[in-house]
């Protein structure tokens, strides 16, 4: 009987400390058809996945600490829902994300690890409509790729909300000779106040080579990006503006999609956007934006972007989607519509799937 007792204290002791912490699996799989036109290898028809949401799963936990404390962690993958692979070809495994850190109620958040930049946060969360995704996603015209998404070796901190206000900052280590090389910082204020959602973000990247353990040609780029959505209950309209100055401020997603030479990326231009979601039903919403590039380099490849869209949902966790791009590119410019893991191949772009998520 007391074995029995002793047992029963060791295993109540034991459910308490799993229940202060715990471990989620979670993930999106996304596929769908994708039709581009325009490019200079003619029209291409694919099965893609990634269109709406890039596919990925991952592993989200924390541990109550006490006294409002929680350490915090986050593993996620990106894949290929059309053929199973991993989605990048250096085959890192937690490609996306891949952090730990602490936690505090009350003083905010500190994580270390590969994570996303308050630059793109901003964009993908406050202000564009099609949230980086279907051909309609406004990182065909903005610069949201490469290490202006998320980086490695990283440290991150997210204040706590305080009235509506919230700030995040962000610093990657360049880990070179000089600890100012390849190190990239980011900035972001937002506030949020019922219908209206505003965040201001700043991302600086230093592009100085080494060569011989001697630092050679210091140059940086830098990204200033106001975004801004207020929700009207009949419709949510969306305004975004960025400056993009500097080497790699601004690198084309496919610089060879009309030329056998890559194109050069702009390193002064700005961009705009203006959009707006529209529920026509219970289960359904439009949405439709207008996007533009303003290159203020002598080449001078400027380009405008025309997209809408149409997503539907059969559950709180399955939809359907639909969606059309259109670019036009002047002087030369080498925009592409693709969608959120694609780059695309041409001017135009049709899509259609379902997304998943779990």
């Amino acid at each position: 009987m007391k074995k029995t007792l002793i047992s029963l204290a060791i295993l109540a002791v034991s459910s308490t400390a799993y229940a202060q912490s715990s471990v989620t699996i979670y993930g999106i799989m996304d596929a769908g058809f994708v039709a581009e036109h325009g490019g200079k290898g003619g029209n291409v028809n694919k099965l893609s996945a990634g269109v709406a949401n890039a596919s990925r799963i991952g592993f989200r936990g924390t541990e109550d600490l006490g006294s409002g404390l929680s350490a915090v962690f986050l593993l996620e993958t990106g894949i290929k829902g059309d053929t199973g692979e991993l989605d990048n070809t250096n085959n890192t495994l937690f490609n996306r994300q891949a952090y730990v850190g602490l936690s505090s109620k009350t003083a905010g958040t500190l994580t270390l690890g590969r994570q996303y930049t308050p630059w793109y946060n901003a964009f993908v969360q406050v202000g564009d409509p099609f949230q980086a995704g279907l051909s309609g996603s406004a990182k065909n015209l903005f610069p949201a790729n490469g290490i202006n998404v998320r980086n490695g070796n990283s440290v991150v901190y997210k204040s706590p909300d305080i009235n509506g206000v919230t700030a995040e900052a962000f610093y990657g280590f360049g880990e070179q000779k000089e600890s100012s090389t390849g190190r990239q910082l980011g900035v972001s204020l937002g506030y949020q106040n019922g219908p209206l959602n505003a965040r201001l973000a700043y991302n600086h990247r230093n592009n100085d080579s080494v060569a011989n353990n001697v630092v050679t040609d210091r140059q940086g780029g830098h990204n200033t990006l106001l975004a801004v959505n207020y929700d009207f209950k009949v419709a949510k309209a969306y305004f975004m503006y960025g400056d993009n100055k500097g080497l790699n401020s601004s690198p084309l997603p496919n610089a060879t999609a009309y030329t056998a030479a890559a194109v050069a990326a702009s390193t002064d231009n700005s961009t705009w956007l203006l959009g707006a979601s529209v529920p026509v039903s219970a289960a359904g919403s439009l949405v439709a934006s207008w996007s533009s590039v303003n290159d203020k380099n002598a080449a001078n490849h400027d380009a405008d972007q025309y997209a809408i869209g149409y997503l539907h949902s059969l559950s709180k966790r399955t939809t359907l989607y639909t969606s059309y791009g259109k670019i036009k590119n002047k002087n030369g410019a080498s925009y592409t519509v693709g969608n959120n893991a694609e780059a695309g191949t041409g001017d135009s772009a049709y899509n259609v799937g379902i997304r998943h998520t779990f």
